[in-house]
């Protein structure tokens, strides 16, 4: 070992700028393997957030470790802006295969899912002819300016950093603690569907929109689901005024929730473009844009070009990544440990008040923290909890301020989901019973 936690992250808070990490725990990790990491100390840890769901193949995954050490003894770089290369060229293919699209599809390479969803904005832009792009409030997109723009998660986010990239619309996203006690779920969607529409019928013309550009399942605005309703409603109103829908599956993409996009969740609904990234090449540096291919012949070089996007061994990694999917079966994985983790919170949301709303689709999950004689979310308590929890032996982290984020790689094994289990049982039944304290750095824990 190279030094403690403390020591390690006293030498690094010289040099290391504040705005680039969200601080949760003092730790610093050595080594993973599989859903359990391990720090400098040697503490082990099961990880239930998969390095913001980056690595649902789990960590050092053999078959993606060997494809990264052929791929680097081979050829680790030469830029795909001027020559192709064997390996990038393999997974275009292969990714174009399970795009949930019908029709001819084509692919473009960059570094991060930011650098994909700025990516949309061009296409859209080009194939369109229209400027005006629409996306929710409760979106993280990225930190590039124009993901960041399109973003409305944290305040941190365009605090200090105007002007952002102008023509960028946000309509409210029809969360479901938005839903009043006593609604109903046809007019708790015709109510939202009416703020949705608000701007185009006072400001916005529809036929100068080019592009919707969605999460389906927002991530970091609290793994909630988009009610299908309401989205085949801005759907069909895409296709009825001949705006682009995109939608951005950089988190809740490659198996999170059960099905290779979180898109396929809503029969029926087939977007023009797809970001990816994250798990892609199981957290190395790649994304894609995936589009139909009159749209993505909509620029010509070089308006989309990086020098190393579509890197040979991040596109093997990728190709690995695919590869242990469909082998291990990992999507039929994702929905039956889902199906027990959600059983699992279902059931202490009976026993223990101060659980509300509880989301599960596939190992992706959000569980929300309140107070248990109003109902308001509970900052404190769920600070308590994640904690507790990190105390105890497992990772999570908390997203807007009271939702416990639960994404464990996809190969974690039933008896660490049940070690996950008891962990929760002891720091429920801690938090019920007042012996959590909050940590002494409870004001700077989170978003």
């Amino acid at each position: 070992m190279t030094g403690s936690n403390h020591q390690l992250l006293a030498q690094e808070n010289d040099v290391f700028a504040t705005c680039a990490r969200i601080k949760y725990f003092d730790v610093v990790l050595d080594h993973g393997k599989g859903a359990v990491l391990t720090d400098v100390e040697g503490n082990h840890y099961l990880d239930l957030l998969a390095s913001a769901s980056a690595t649902n193949t789990g960590h050092a995954h053999p078959t993606v470790v060997k494809a990264i050490q052929d791929q680097a003894a081979k050829l680790t770089q030469y830029t795909p802006a001027y020559f192709a290369n064997s390996t990038t060229a393999k997974l275009a293919k292969r990714l174009a295969a399970i795009a949930p699209m019908s029709g001819p599809v084509e692919v473009a390479w960059g570094n991060s899912g930011s650098d994909a969803n700025d990516a949309i904005i061009k296409f859209a832009r080009a194939y369109t002819g229209r400027q005006y792009i629409v996306s929710f409030t409760g979106a993280y997109h990225g930190s590039t300016y124009g993901s960041l723009t399109l973003s409305g998660v944290s305040l941190n986010m365009t605090r200090k950093l105007g002007p952002l990239l102008p023509g960028v619309v946000k309509v409210p996203f029809p969360s479901p603690w938005e839903q009043e006690a006593d609604e109903s779920d046809e007019h708790f969607v015709n109510r939202y569907f009416k703020a949705f529409k608000e701007p185009f019928e006072t400001y916005l013309p529809a036929d100068e929109v080019a592009v919707i550009v969605i999460e389906a399942i927002q991530g970091d605005g609290g793994i909630a689901m988009m009610p299908p309703a309401f989205m085949q409603k801005i759907y069909d109103f895409a296709k009825e005024h001949g705006i682009l829908f995109a939608v951005d599956e950089v988190n809740q993409g490659m198996g999170r929730t059960g099905k290779w996009w979180s898109i396929q969740n809503f029969p029926g609904i087939e977007p023009d473009m797809i970001s990816t990234a994250k798990s892609l090449a199981s957290g190395l540096p790649l994304s894609a844009v995936i589009g139909r291919k009159a749209i993505m012949e909509s620029l010509g070089a070089p308006a989309n070009v990086y020098t190393t996007a579509g890197n040979p061994v991040t596109s093997a990694a990728a190709l690995a990544t695919i590869d242990v999917i469909e082998k291990e079966h990992l999507l039929a994985r994702s929905q039956k440990l889902g199906a027990k983790a959600k059983a699992y919170f279902e059931a202490a949301k009976e026993k223990y008040p101060f659980i509300g709303g509880v989301r599960m689709y596939g190992l992706d999950g959000g569980i929300d923290i309140v107070n248990p004689v109003t109902g308001a979310p509970d900052e404190e308590a769920t600070t308590k909890l994640i904690y507790r929890v990190f105390e105890l032996g497992a990772i999570i982290i908390s997203l807007r301020g009271n939702i416990l984020r639960f994404q464990p790689p996809l190969v974690i094994t039933e008896e660490q989901l049940d070690q996950v289990f008891k962990i929760f049982d002891q720091a429920f039944a801690e938090l019920a019973a007042g012996k959590l304290a909050l940590p002494a750095a409870a004001k700077e824990m989170g978003w």
